[in-house]
C-alpha cells in the first residue's frame, strides 16, 4: 500500500508540506493549518486560488520484494481527483483525466529497489475551460453555472464531481487529490482483478442460481487450467468447477446452482422483511501460481421494473417488484456527503444510511451530479435494507462525444458495474440527471435547427455506449436512460419523449415554490415522484460553526451568500407567510432563530402534503392518472453548512423535516385530505397482509387540553399494501357534531389502532391556517431529564394545546424519537438517542423548548 504520508507542493513551488493520501489539496493545507475551515463564512470564494494552481504529490517507497521473482508489477490507483501525469523514477506512466476510473500502469520494467513517484495534478478549472475552447464542432451548454452559486464553469468537459465546481446547494471546491486506494501489485501467472456474483431465480424450476464471474490478468504465455470451488454452507451448496484461464485479460463466469433442498431466505428492503446474507468462500486453485481465496457475502433478490398498461389508464406503470412483490418506493435522493470525500469515513455514511432506515425509508437514489459511492456506502445499504437507484454521473448539462471522452466513459461504466453489481440493494441503473428534460423543453435555448446533432449527441452517450456497457455487463436490473423519464414510451420516441415529466409514464420531478403547498391539488398525480422538494435553513448550531455573530440574520451577506438557488430566501418567506405570522422580535439573533424555526416548520409541512398525496394514491386511478409507486423527496444530505432542501444537516442533525418522514413513511398511517368540503380519510399500510383496526378521530379546540369530541370506528379493514378510503365526512357535519367548532377554533388529530398493540401515528388536519387559529395560547412548555440505560428520557409538560413543539439541544449529537408534533396532552415523553456521551446536565443546560406560539 501506498497511503499515508506524500509531499505536496504547489505549481511553483512555493507551498509545500506533507499531505495524507487518500486525501486531497484543501484537506492537506486545513491539516497544516494553512487555511481555516473551507466551509468558514466566504471562504469558498476566498480559497478559489487552491484549485486554480497545479499541485503535485510525490514520494519515495522502498519495494518489499525482489522484482526480479515477479512477471508482472503493476501501480494501481483506485480513483485520482482528476487531470495528472503519473511518474515513477522520472518516466511518464501516462495521464488521468476521469475521477470516476480505476488506473493501473504496468511498471515492471521501471520499479527499482528504492522509488520515487510523482503525481503532477492539473487545475480542474483550467482543464474543463482548455477542453471547451477546443471543442471546435458545436458548443456543450451550459458554459457557466448561474452567478448565484459561485461556481467555476464547464464541468460538463471533465469527468469529475459535477457538483465541485458548485450547485444550487453546495459551494464551489473543485479538489485535487488522490481520492481513493493507491498500491503496487506484483504477481506471477495470474491475477484476480474483478469478482462479482448476481443471483438469478428460474421461475419454472422453481431455483436459484448464483452467476460468478472472475475477470482475471493471465501473464503467463500459455493458457493455465485449474479448479475453482465456490462453497456456501449454511445452503449446503458447494461446487467444483474446472477452467482455463487464456493469456490476457479475460473472464470466466460459473453458474451455481443452489441446493433445492436449502430454504433460501431472500433480501428483502427496510420494512419488508430481512436482509439475509450468506458467506460464500471462493477458491481458486490453479497448475501455476498461488492459490486465491475470496471471502463474500451474497444475497438472494430479484428486481423488476414494471412497465405494463393499466386498466382505465392511458400510458403504462413504473413500479419496482422486489422478490415478486411489488414494493412502493420511500425515501429521498443522495448526495455527496462532503465537498471533501476524505472526510466521509465510515461512521459518517453509517449515521446517514441509519438516520434514513430509522426515518421509515427503504431507497435512496444516488444521483448523478455527485460521485459513485465508496464501497462501504453500498455494504451498509445491502445490511439494513436500503434500495438503492444509481444514476450514472452526468446531471444538467449536455455533454461532448468526441472520441476520447467516450473511451473514458465507456472505462468508467464497465469500471463502475463490474465494481457494485454485486450488491443486491442496487435495483436500478440510470443514464443521467434530468438531461432528456434539459433538451426536451430546451433548458439551452438550442435553436431549432440545430436540435438534431444534440439529439445525436445523447442518444450515442447514454444509449449507444452506457446502456450497451450496462446490458452488456449486467443483466439483472433495470436500466433507463434518464431522470426524469417517460421509461418505455421514451424509447419508443427514439430515446427522447416530447414530454418527459408526463404522468402517465415513467418517473417525474416536481419543483413549485409560488403554490400553496399546503393545497394537494398543485401536485402531478404521477406513476412514481423520484423529485421535489422545499427548502429550510438548518439549525443555528450548526450555522453558528461557519459563521460569526455579524452574520445572524436572515438578510445578513452571509445568509445570501449562503443561499445558492436564485431568490430561495424569498420563497421560504412566501410560503410561510401564506399559513404563519412572521417572527417580529425586537432582538435580531431571535428572530433570525426563530426564522430557522419557521423555515424547518414550513418544509416538513409542506414535504409531509405532498408524500402523503403520493402515497393515498397509489390504489387509484383518477382522471387516468394514478398508481403513484414512488416517493423519493430532494434531498436527504447536506455537502456544507447553508439553507438547502435536505432533512439532515451536514453533520447529521435532523431537521424537523426528518422526523416528520418517520411519521408519513410510517408502515401504517391514516392521511386525511379534504375535497369539496369532504374531509376523506384513507388507510395506507405497507404491511403484507390485511389488519382489522379501530380508526379514531378526535377533534380538539385550539382553546383547550380536553377533546371537544372523539369518535371510534371499529372494524375497519386496511388492506394490505394499498391505500383505500377508510372514512369520509363533510366538514360542516363535523363541526355541527363537535359543538362550537369552527374551522379557526378547531383541528382534527386521527390514529388506527390494533388489538396486538399496532399503533400508527397521530395524524392530524389543520381545517385553517395557523395564522388564523383562534384560541391558540402561549404555553408554558417544561422538560425533565433523566437517563435510562444507554438514552435519555425527556419529559414534557404543557399547559395548552401547542403545535410543532421542537427540542434541541444546540451540538449535543444524537436525535429524538419525536420532534415538531402537535401536543394535545398535558404529558409527553420523548426518548433522546445519543450519538456521542453526553449527561444529564449537558442536555438540560444545552435544552431549547420551541412552539409555535413562542415566535412572536
Amino acid at each position: 500500500s501506498l497511503r499515508g504520508s506524500w509531499q505536496l507542493r504547489s505549481g511553483n513551488g512555493s507551498v509545500s508540506l506533507p499531505a495524507e493520501v487518500p486525501g486531497c489539496v484543501h484537506t492537506a493545507l486545513l491539516c497544516r493549518g494553512l487555511i481555516q475551515d473551507p466551509y468558514y463564512r466566504f471562504n469558498d470564494v476566498m480559497y478559489r486560488w487552491i484549485s486554480l494552481d497545479n499541485w503535485t504529490y510525490s514520494r519515495t517507497f522502498k519495494t518489499s520484494f525482489d522484482v526480479r521473482k515477479w512477471q508482472k508489477v503493476n501501480l494501481v490507483f483506485e480513483g485520482v481527483d482528476t487531470v495528472a501525469e503519473i511518474l515513477l523514477n522520472n518516466v511518464t506512466l501516462g495521464r488521468t483525466d476521469n475521477m470516476f476510473n480505476r488506473y493501473s500502469f504496468d511498471i515492471t520494467s521501471v520499479i527499482q529497489e528504492v522509488n520515487f513517484v510523482e503525481v503532477r495534478f492539473l487545475s480542474a478549472v483550467s482543464y474543463a475551460a482548455e477542453q471547451s475552447r477546443c471543442h471546435k464542432a458545436h458548443s456543450i451548454p451550459p458554459a457557466c453555472p448561474p452567478p448565484v452559486q459561485q461556481g467555476e464553469c464547464h464541468v460538463n468537459f471533465i469527468r469529475k464531481e459535477q457538483c465541485s465546481f458548485s450547485w444550487d446547494w453546495g459551494p464551489s471546491f473543485p479538489t485535487q487529490g488522490i481520492w481513493k486506494d493507491v498500491r503496487i501489485e506484483a504477481y506471477n501467472h495470474y491475477h484476480l482483478i474483478y469478482f462479482s456474483l448476481t443471483p438469478f431465480f428460474e421461475k419454472s424450476a422453481q431455483q436459484w442460481y448464483l452467476e460468478v464471474e472472475s475477470i482475471f490478468d493471465v501473464v503467463s504465455s500459455k493458457p493455465i487450467a485449474g479448479l475453482v470451488t465456490v462453497n456456501i454452507p449454511k445452503l449446503q451448496t458447494q461446487q467444483t468447477f474446472s477452467v482455463k484461464l487464456q493469456p490476457g485479460e479475460g473472464s470466466i463466469v460459473l453458474l451455481v446452482n443452489i441446493n433445492k433442498s436449502a430454504a433460501v431466505e431472500a433480501w428483502w428492503p427496510n420494512g419488508h422483511g430481512k436482509q439475509t446474507g450468506y458467506n460464500m468462500t471462493t477458491t481458486f486453485t490453479m497448475e501455476a501460481g498461488c492459490q486465491i481465496e475470496k471471502f463474500s457475502k451474497v444475497y438472494f433478490r430479484t428486481v423488476e421494473l414494471v412497465q405494463e398498461p393499466i386498466p382505465g389508464s392511458p400510458g403504462l406503470s413504473f413500479y419496482f417488484r422486489i422478490n415478486g412483490r411489488p414494493i412502493f418506493i420511500k425515501g429521498s435522493n443522495w448526495i455527496p456527503a462532503d465537498s471533501f470525500q476524505d472526510r466521509v469515513t465510515y461512521d459518517t455514511l453509517r449515521l446517514l444510511l441509519k438516520s434514513a432506515a430509522d426515518a421509515n425509508m427503504n431507497a435512496l437514489r444516488v444521483w448523478g451530479g455527485g460521485i459513485y459511492e465508496q464501497d462501504e456506502f453500498y455494504d451498509i445499504c445491502d445490511e439494513i435494507g436500503i434500495m438503492i437507484w444509481q444514476d450514472f454521473m452526468f446531471a444538467c448539462a449536455l455533454y461532448p462525444t468526441n472520441q476520447n471522452y467516450l473511451e473514458s466513459v465507456r472505462a468508467e461504466v464497465s469500471h463502475q458495474v463490474r465494481r457494485l453489481k454485486s450488491h443486491p440493494s442496487i435495483i436500478l441503473w440510470s443514464g443521467n440527471n434530468e438531461n432528456e428534460a434539459a433538451i426536451a423543453s430546451n433548458w439551452f435555448s438550442i435553436p431549432p435547427p440545430d436540435i438534431g446533432v444534440y439529439i445525436k449527441d445523447y442518444v450515442t452517450l447514454y444509449v449507444k455506449n452506457i446502456r450497451e456497457i450496462v446490458l452488456s455487463e449486467d443483466k439483472s436490473r433495470p436500466f433507463v436512460a434518464s431522470s426524469p423519464t417517460n421509461g418505455l414510451e421514451s424509447v419508443k420516441e427514439g430515446w427522447l419523449s416530447w414530454d418527459p415529466y408526463d404522468t402517465h409514464y415513467g418517473d417525474t420531478h416536481f419543483y413549485d415554490y409560488n403554490s400553496d403547498c399546503w393545497n394537494w391539488t398543485v401536485y402531478p398525480r404521477t406513476r412514481f415522484a423520484s423529485e421535489y422538494g422545499f427548502q429550510s435553513w438548518p439549525s443555528f448550531s450548526t450555522i453558528e460553526k461557519v459563521s460569526s455573530p455579524e452574520d445572524w440574520s436572515y438578510t445578513s451577506n452571509f445568509s445570501l451568500h449562503r443561499q445558492h438557488h436564485e431568490g430561495g430566501n424569498i420563497q421560504m418567506l412566501q410560503e410561510i407567510e401564506r399559513h404563519f405570522k412572521l417572527p417580529q422580535s425586537p432582538d435580531p439573533v431571535q428572530k433570525f432563530k426563530d426564522m430557522i424555526y419557521l423555515t424547518q416548520v414550513m418544509q416538513a409541512q409542506c414535504i409531509k402534503t405532498e408524500t402523503e398525496f403520493y402515497r393515498f394514491s397509489q390504489s387509484e386511478i383518477i382522471n387516468g392518472e394514478g398508481h403513484t409507486m414512488g416517493a423519493l423527496y430532494w434531498q436527504l444530505n447536506d455537502i456544507w453548512q447553508a439553507p438547502s432542501w435536505a432533512s439532515l444537516e451536514y453533520g447529521g442533525k435532523w431537521k424537523l423535516l426528518h422526523y416528520f418522514a418517520q411519521n408519513f413513511f410510517a408502515p401504517l398511517l391514516p392521511v386525511a385530505y379534504e375535497d369539496k368540503g369532504m374531509l376523506h380519510i384513507y388507510g395506507v399500510s405497507d404491511f403484507h397482509e390485511d389488519h382489522k383496526l379501530t380508526l379514531r378521530v378526535v377533534v380538539h379546540a385550539w382553546s383547550s387540553l380536553e377533546p371537544v369530541c372523539t369518535l371510534a370506528k371499529e372494524g375497519v379493514t386496511v388492506k394490505a399494501q394499498s391505500a383505500l378510503p377508510i372514512y369520509k365526512e363533510s366538514i360542516s357535519d363535523l363541526l355541527k357534531r363537535c359543538r362550537n367548532c369552527t374551522r379557526k377554533s378547531c383541528i382534527v388529530t386521527f390514529c388506527l389502532m390494533g388489538e396486538d398493540g399496532l399503533q400508527s401515528p397521530t395524524n392530524y388536519y389543520f381545517l385553517s391556517s395557523l395564522k388564523d387559529a383562534v384560541g391558540l395560547e402561549k404555553t408554558q412548555l417544561s422538560a425533565s431529564v433523566s437517563q435510562q440505560d444507554d438514552t435519555y428520557i425527556f419529559v414534557l409538560q404543557t399547559t395548552a394545546i401547542a403545535p410543532f413543539v421542537t427540542l434541541d439541544v444546540g451540538s449535543i449529537r444524537g436525535r429524538f424519537s419525536d420532534n415538531g408534533f402537535l401536543m394535545t396532552e398535558k404529558k409527553k415523553v420523548v426518548v433522546f438517542y445519543p450519538w456521542e456521551p453526553t449527561s444529564v446536565e449537558e442536555l438540560e443546560s444545552s435544552l431549547t423548548l420551541t412552539s409555535l406560539l413562542d415566535i412572536v
